[in-house]
C-alpha cells in the first residue's frame, strides 16, 4: 500500500500534525511538544482520569504543588456528564490530615483550566483539587481555595509503569447511541475523506510510539534492550504488558545465558509463574522438572512487589507460558531482531512481511510449540509461539516504531505499510459509527494496518471521552472543515 497523498485537492485532509492538534483537545498546545519524558508514552486527559480514579494506578504519595501531603480518602464519583471530572472526593490535606470534600478536575497541564475556560463557570464552584500531569505554574484564574497535585514524578517512580498497559476502555465511559452520528457527515461524499482522516490518525499513533521508543533508546542506551522491552510489551497483550514490561526490566538483556532453555526458566521464575511439578507420569513433568533445575542452577531477583498477572480468561494459545517462551527463543541470539530491522529498507513495499517472517523464523522452537499448560492430562496440537495476528502486533508495535527511532525524521513510507491485525470490537465500533452499521469492514480497513491504528486512535482520543452525546465532537467538526480551512504548516 502506498503512502497516503494528502496533498489539498487530493485527498480533502491534510496531515499528522494535524489531527495531532486536533486530538491535544488543549487550544494553543503544539502537537509535538509533548514530553518524551513522560512515563512510557504520552498520556490523554482520560489515561490521568483513570489514574485517579484507580487505587493501583495512582501513586501512593501525593503532594500538592506547594508541598503538602495528600492523602485520598474517596477519588470521588466518575462524571460522565458535563462539568467537573470527578464529584463528591474526599482528600486529607497537610500534618493536621484537614478534610476537604468537593469535585476534582483533570488537565494535562495547568493551562487546561484556563484553556476550557473553566474559571465562572459554575458548574465548576464546588471544585477543591487540580490535577495535572505535568507541573507547572498555578493558573491565574484558578480559585485561590483551590488545591493543585501534579502526577508525572509519582508516575515515573513506579517501576514498569505505562500508560499504554491501561486499558482505559475498562473504566466508565459514556454509552453512546447507536444512532448515526456526527462524525458520519465525513463520509458523505464517501469514504475517502474519512479513510484520508483515519491515517493522518494512524500516522499520529505510529508517531507518538515512535517517540516512546526514541525515550527507551535513551534511557537504556541499548537498541537491542529498547527493543527487547518493546516486544515484551508486545507479547503481553493489553492485560498483561505491564506484567511482560516488568519482567524484561527484572531480567534485562544484558543478563540472559544465551540459551533459550535456561533463560525461559528465568523469565518464567522472575514472573513467578514457574509451575508446580505434575504428578509422576504426566506429559509434562520432565518438562517442569528441568525448568526448575535451570532456575536453581541461574536464579535471578525477583522483583518486589511480585508482578502480577492476569490469568482468568486468557485463551491456552495465548497463555504468559507460550510467550515468554517466544520471547526465548526471539532473542536466544539477543541482537539478532535489532540488526535485522536496523537494516531494514522503510519504503521496501515488502517490509511488513520481511519482518513477520523474521519473528516466526526466530520464534520457532519445536520443544516449546506442543505446550499449552502444565496442567493439561494431554499435550496439545503444535502450534506456532508467535501467530500471525501477533506477529503483526509486533511489528506495529516494536519493530515500526524502531526502524523510525533509529532514523532522525521517522520513517512515513513504513506506517503505510503496516501488516493488518486481527480486528477488535473498539475497531468494529468505530467503524460503524463512521461509515454506519452495514458498511464493508474488507474493503475499509480489515486488510489495511495504517486505517486500523486510526480507529483505535480515535476511538481513544475522542469516543470515550465523549460526555454530551457527541455533541461539540472536535473530530467530526474539525475533521469536517479540514478540507475548507488553508493549509497549516505542522511542524
Amino acid at each position: 500500500m502506498d503512502a497516503p497523498d494528502n496533498r489539498r485537492g487530493a485527498i480533502p485532509y491534510p496531515d499528522v500534525a494535524d489531527y495531532g492538534r486536533m486530538a491535544l483537545h488543549e487550544p494553543g498546545v503544539p502537537w509535538d511538544g509533548i514530553d518524551d519524558g513522560a512515563p512510557e508514552g504520552r498520556c490523554t486527559e482520560r489515561h490521568l482520569q483513570c489514574v485517579w480514579y484507580s487505587d493501583r494506578l495512582r501513586p501512593a504519595s501525593l503532594r500538592t504543588d506547594s508541598g503538602e501531603a495528600v492523602e485520598v480518602e474517596s477519588c470521588g464519583r466518575w462524571n460522565l456528564e458535563a462539568g467537573p471530572d470527578f464529584i463528591d472526593a474526599v482528600i486529607r490535606v497537610g500534618p493536621e490530615r484537614r478534610r476537604l470534600a468537593g469535585d476534582v478536575e483533570v488537565h494535562i497541564r495547568s493551562s487546561g483550566w484556563t484553556a476550557h475556560r473553566h474559571a465562572g463557570d459554575p458548574r465548576y464552584a464546588n471544585v477543591v483539587l487540580h490535577v495535572t500531569f505535568y507541573p507547572g505554574p498555578r493558573p491565574a484564574d484558578l480559585p485561590p481555595g483551590v488545591l493543585t497535585v501534579s502526577l508525572r514524578d509519582g508516575l515515573k517512580a513506579r517501576p514498569g509503569f505505562s500508560f499504554d498497559a491501561i486499558d482505559v476502555a475498562a473504566f466508565p465511559h459514556t454509552t453512546i447511541p447507536e444512532t448515526p452520528r456526527p462524525c458520519q457527515s465525513l463520509t458523505r461524499e464517501g469514504p475517502d475523506h474519512a479513510i484520508a482522516l483515519l491515517r493522518a490518525a494512524g500516522a499520529y499513533r505510529l508517531e507518538l510510539k515512535r517517540r516512546r521508543m526514541r525515550a527507551s533508546l535513551r534511557e537504556t542506551g541499548d537498541d537491542a534492550s529498547a527493543l527487547y522491552e518493546a516486544v515484551m510489551a508486545a507479547l503481553g497483550y493489553k492485560r498483561n504488558a505491564e506484567a511482560f514490561r516488568r519482567t524484561a526490566r527484572a531480567l534485562p538483556l544484558s543478563d540472559w545465558t544465551g540459551d533459550r532453555f535456561t533463560d525461559l526458566a528465568r523469565l518464567l521464575g522472575v514472573a513467578g509463574l514457574l509451575p508446580e511439578i505434575p504428578p509422576d507420569g504426566h506429559p509434562q513433568e520432565e518438562l517442569a522438572r528441568r525448568l526448575w533445575d535451570a532456575w536453581w542452577r541461574n536464579s535471578a531477583d525477583r522483583p518486589d512487589p511480585p508482578i502480577a498477572w492476569a490469568l482468568d480468561g486468557v485463551r491456552p494459545q495465548n497463555s504468559p507460558l507460550r510467550r515468554l517462551a517466544a520471547a526465548a527463543a526471539i532473542f536466544q541470539s539477543p541482537r539478532a531482531l535489532a540488526d535485522f530491522a536496523a537494516a531494514a529498507d522503510p519504503d521496501d513495499p515488502g517490509l511488513a512481511a520481511s519482518l513477520c517472517s523474521k519473528i516466526a523464523e526466530l520464534s520457532a522452537w519445536p520443544e516449546m510449540e506442543p505446550v499449552y499448560s502444565f496442567t493439561a492430562k494431554e499435550p496439545g496440537k503444535p502450534a506456532a509461539l508467535v501467530g500471525g495476528a501477533r506477529a503483526a502486533a509486533i511489528v506495529t508495535n516494536a519493530l515500526v516504531p524502531f526502524i523510525a527511532a533509529l532514523r532522525p525524521d521517522g520513517v512515513q513510507p513504513a506506517y503505510a505499510r503496516l501488516p493488518p491485525e486481527t480486528t477488535s470490537a473498539p475497531m468494529r465500533l468505530m467503524a460503524s459509527r463512521l461509515f454506519g452499521p452495514d458498511h464493508n469492514p474488507r474493503a475499509l480497513y480489515e486488510n489495511d494496518g495504517l486505517v486500523q491504528q486510526g480507529l483505535l486512535q480515535v476511538y481513544g482520543d475522542f469516543c470515550l471521552d465523549c460526555r454530551t452525546d457527541c455533541a461539540g465532537c472536535a473530530f467530526a467538526s474539525q475533521g469536517r472543515l479540514a478540507d475548507e480551512a488553508p493549509p497549516q504548516t505542522g511542524h
